[in-house]
């Protein structure tokens, strides 16, 4: 246990009255958001009797098709909406319902594919929790993986406030403004005002949008929470690799007093922005006094105390990069078909805003709808290029340290390293395109043409 206490694994051993215990579940919110929706479906297995077993199982299934058919039904009578307004309506009538038809057909399709791919997914969750560090290698210096979860926790609950609350107020405008009317104009095979019939509708649309808003919130969120828990591992590795000497030197039983004056070298070598999320804080005395008199005891040879730490950093960046790996496989299909929604949406919320009525409560709806896909498709594209920059600077955080004093016992898995370092993590729509900023340049200049062939339509209909 004394070999592995201090690499930052499952033992909550703290460095420093600054430094944070092991969360033993880093995705409890997103994993209950989406459980709620019927995005993962409920173990209700696990609190009945085996007799009960499978009537559990079914009633999770049937909470999850339930959701399934609530944005459906709402998606396929836009759809209905939209064919009627080609034959006799405006193109504002008909822009307005396409827009809400392609909302609720892909949060049909986020909901269909999360349940298809809830096993694969709470996998990745499970691997995460089990694996990451959440500390550093000891050292003079640490940075703990504290910052990185509390970021990912606090984007989660913030955004799906935010998008909750955008389609809600859609949704209660009726009420807000005493109208006796649908917060959703669709089609219907019946007469949706007539009472105790409309109470239901009402009630029916209000679960759909609650239901849209989460959904779409989910998937964003998910995404950018794991994102943020990577990056925080990368200022791990980053911190580790900075430490592999002092920590060899540590655990080779050297001197805890010439080792103390290195502190001031320490400081004089950090740089603006060399972590992403981590701050770096020093080690306490009690806990280097306390590692330097075990390891006197028990001394090892620098060149093994060196690999063993260059070895648990090789396994930290291979557990970031498979990681990563994973999170591609689950997202591509996801953000291919949300780059064709965002494109789309995008395009028509701007025409329905520039083009449709000004009422006061409808343009603040479309501002809401249309500052959300922004604020959705930055996220995507930014965390992409932020993992992808961040996962080949294991190199610059390996130079840090003054690895050539005892380079000549680890010059083979230098050089392997140096070499992985420099393959950078991408996360793409498809295989077909790269999630960055580049991308985020490109749909944005798709909607505006899709709006500007839009605006041609307009003012040749009108004429």
């Amino acid at each position: 246990m004394f070999k592995t206490q201090f690499y930052g694994g499952k033992i909550n051993l703290l460095y420093s009255d600054t430094d944070f215990k092991r969360v033993n579940n880093l995705f409890s919110a997103q994993i209950g958001f989406m459980t709620f929706m019927g995005q993962i479906p409920f173990k209700l297995e696990k609190y009945l009797p085996k007799s009960l077993y499978t009537f559990g199982w079914l009633l999770a299934r049937f909470y999850c098709a339930f959701v399934v058919l609530q944005t459906l039904h709402l998606a396929l009578l836009f759809i209905k909406t939209t064919i009627d307004m080609l034959l006799y309506g405006k193109l504002e009538e008909i822009t307005d319902s396409l827009t809400m038809a392609i909302i609720y057909s892909f949060s049909c399709f986020a909901t269909c594919y999360w349940q298809w791919r809830s096993v694969r997914l709470v996998q990745l969750l499970q691997d995460i929790n089990n694996k990451y560090r959440h500390h550093s290698l000891v050292g003079l210096t640490f940075v703990s993986a504290r910052t990185a979860y509390r970021n990912a926790r606090n984007v989660t609950i913030y955004w799906l406030i935010a998008c909750i609350s955008g389609v809600m107020f859609w949704g209660m405008a009726p009420i807000i403004l005493h109208s006796h009317t649908l917060p959703l104009k669709c089609w219907y095979p019946f007469d949706a005002l007539q009472p105790f019939v409309y109470e239901l509708v009402y009630a029916l649309q209000l679960l759909g949008q609650l239901n849209m808003g989460t959904t779409f919130g989910n998937g964003s969120a998910l995404f950018v929470s794991i994102v943020i828990i990577m990056l925080g591992q990368f200022d791990v590795l980053f911190c580790s690799l900075k430490n592999l000497d002092v920590h060899a030197r540590l655990f080779a039983g050297e001197n805890i007093v010439s080792l103390q004056t290195q502190r001031e070298h320490y400081s004089e070598i950090s740089e603006l922005n060399q972590y992403l999320h981590a701050e770096e804080l020093q080690t306490s005395e009690d806990t280097l006094t306390l590692l330097s008199q075990k390891c006197k005891r028990e001394p090892k040879q620098i060149k093994q105390a060196l690999q063993e730490a260059f070895i648990e950093c090789v396994h930290l960046h291979r557990f970031i990069i498979e990681s990563c790996n994973m999170l591609e496989e689950l997202f591509n299909p996801y953000c291919l078909v949300k780059s064709l929604q965002i494109t789309m949406q995008l395009c028509l919320l701007v025409f329905v805003g520039v083009a449709g009525e000004g009422s006061t409560v409808r343009s603040i709806n479309l501002v809401q709808y249309l500052a959300l896909t922004l604020s959705e498709l930055l996220m995507f594209t930014y965390c992409g290029e932020l993992l992808r920059n961040h996962s080949v600077r294991s190199g610059d955080a390996f130079w840090r340290s003054d690895w050539w004093t005892h380079g000549k016992y680890i010059r083979k898995e230098i050089v392997i390293f140096l070499i992985n370092s420099q393959r950078y993590v991408r996360i793409t729509a498809g295989k077909f395109y790269l999630m960055d900023v580049e991308r985020l340049r490109s749909v944005v200049a798709q909607a505006f043409s899709f709006l500007t062939l839009l605006q041609k339509l307009a003012a040749k209909n009108n004429k």
